[in-house]
């Protein structure tokens, strides 16, 4: 094996640590806004809304127009192909118009997951064909960032080494890609929550896969300050029928945290895996709370966990815009203090805070 390799020039190397570390500042988190066309049909179709491009459109511009508070919780959002080239109704771009609020714009560029022939149910990621020259565009687009995620399930037999191995190399591509065109990845190797596992098993099902994703991304020498890690907390299985404390949630992720992600990687986005929104705001706070050394920062990309109360309080009705976000900024304001292990629960009540998310087998 060869011990020869470049690293990215300097300036790209600052480049991309300052964009991740940016995002992970204080306070801040991303919200997850890159839902496919298909997803967001089923998110209308809960609350009678027909799912057309300018339904689409109106949504994501009430998401990214609310008050300028927002800027204070979010630094990044995750956009759809699609979202990237509408505008908002004044005509500018919902690109630029993040710029101009300085959140940055980042991109989903994974193009789905798809079978593992020979395997129970298991899947891979597709999109890295061309993923080199959708990068170059999107970043002359003005995106910052990117995410490409890939999916792990429990079972008796699952996830195999199969599995596990084609997922990272497929994450640690995708990252080496993002980083020459100046993106910084989003590395989410999702361990999902269907199943009645407990939480012993997810820990180190979560350990196992975190571990073989950095090996794959110290193979392709990827530099990790400009990187951004999006995994899922160690939570129980849906079907469980232990119910875990936030305290031993906590304990359990952030020991597996310790345990594989090294200390150069600039930050932790956690998802929020059909949590409710306010079990979210809770296990991040507690994370954060929890003692031990954590050299990175832990905060939120948050797409369910965020919205939830949004869609809700809007129904797709022109006049209930201004309702929608006010939902927003307060799910947005409880998770920025959960970043800083400053949220009591129930503290900041919401339209559907307490709402399950949780989704079977979820897919973008």
């Amino acid at each position: 094996m060869t011990t020869y390799f470049n690293y990215p020039s300097p300036a790209l190397q600052e480049e991309l640590r300052t964009i991740a570390h940016n995002i992970v500042a204080s306070g801040k988190g991303i919200l997850a806004a890159d839902e496919s066309t298909a997803t967001v049909g089923k998110r209308f179709a809960d609350i009678g809304l027909e799912n057309t491009e300018e339904n689409r459109r109106a949504y994501r511009e009430l998401l990214f127009t609310a008050d300028s508070a927002l800027n204070d919780n979010i630094s990044g959002v995750i956009l759809f192909h699609e979202t990237l080239y509408q505008k908002a109704s004044c005509g500018t771009s919902f690109a630029e118009l993040l710029k101009q609020r300085g959140i940055y714009p980042g991109i989903k560029v994974d193009k789905g997951v798809v079978n593992l022939f020979g395997s129970e149910d298991e899947c891979t990621t597709q999109g890295l064909d061309d993923l080199d020259a959708r990068c170059a565009q999107y970043k002359k687009d003005g995106c910052q960032f990117a995410k490409w995620r890939c999916v792990l399930k429990i079972g008796k037999n699952t996830p195999s080494y199969q599995a596990i191995l084609e997922n990272a190399n497929v994450l640690a591509r995708y990252a080496s890609i993002c980083q020459t065109n100046g993106l910084v990845p989003i590395v989410e190797p999702e361990v999902l929550p269907d199943g009645d596992h407990d939480l012993d098993r997810a820990q180190k099902v979560t350990e196992t896969v975190l571990a073989a994703v950095y090996k794959a991304l110290s193979d392709h020498h990827v530099f990790l300050e400009g990187t951004l890690l999006k995994p899922n907390m160690v939570t129980a299985g849906q079907s469980c029928k232990t119910k875990y404390t936030p305290e031993e949630v906590a304990k359990a992720t952030v020991t597996a945290l310790q345990r594989t992600v090294p200390p150069a990687v600039a930050g932790v986005t956690f998802l929020s895996g059909g949590q409710s929104e306010e079990d979210a705001s809770v296990h991040l706070n507690a994370i954060n709370a929890y003692p031990g050394r954590k050299p990175w920062g832990l905060t939120f990309s948050y797409g369910r966990a965020l919205q939830a109360s949004v869609l809700r309080a809007w129904g797709g009705k022109p006049e209930n815009v201004k309702a929608g976000q006010e939902e927003l900024l307060k799910r947005a304001k409880a998770n920025g203090l959960a970043c800083q292990a400053k949220y009591v629960a129930g503290s900041i009540p919401s339209f559907a805070a307490d709402k399950s998310l949780f989704v079977k087998a979820h897919a973008y």
